[in-house]
């Protein structure tokens, strides 16, 4: 077998001093990335909580009758919640952060969870609409 013989080093590129901490550092910016995703995410799940509760008030103004009444009091409780999950995702988003940040600070590596955030608010998002579900064809 041919053995593969590294690229020769450019002598005009000039080699990172410690590579260790560029390596933190990349890492780092990986990191912030990730949590301003989590970020752009919770607020979309909350802002659609929030229009969620003026698209039914909105209806429920224009033409005010038991089932407007019954819709906007449904709406309000499932916007709320997902106002509420937007909310608590984003703290924990924010927890998951700092730790990782601390862990990177102290030498360690971050560590991947075996059941991660993201599985859990997925979850959360599933049985809030089965139950969402079942509220509307409850009647």
């Amino acid at each position: 077998m041919s053995e593969i013989e590294p690229k020769p080093i450019d002598p005009h590129v000039q080699r990172a001093a410690d590579p260790v901490s560029l390596a933190g550092f990349r890492t780092s910016l990986a990191l912030d990335r990730t949590t301003l995703a989590w970020i752009r995410t919770t607020l979309s799940i909350a802002g659609f909580g929030f229009g969620m509760v003026g698209f039914f008030r909105a209806l429920e103004k224009q033409s005010p009758s038991a089932e407007s009444i019954r819709l906007h009091n449904g709406a309000i409780r499932f916007g709320t919640t997902l106002i509420v999950f937007g909310i608590v995702a984003t703290i924990l988003a924010a927890l998951s952060h700092v730790r990782s940040l601390r862990r990177l600070q102290r030498g360690e590596n971050p560590v991947l969870t075996h059941w991660p955030m993201s599985v859990t608010l997925a979850l959360m998002l599933a049985i809030l609409g089965l139950v969402g579900l079942w509220f509307v064809f409850e009647r």
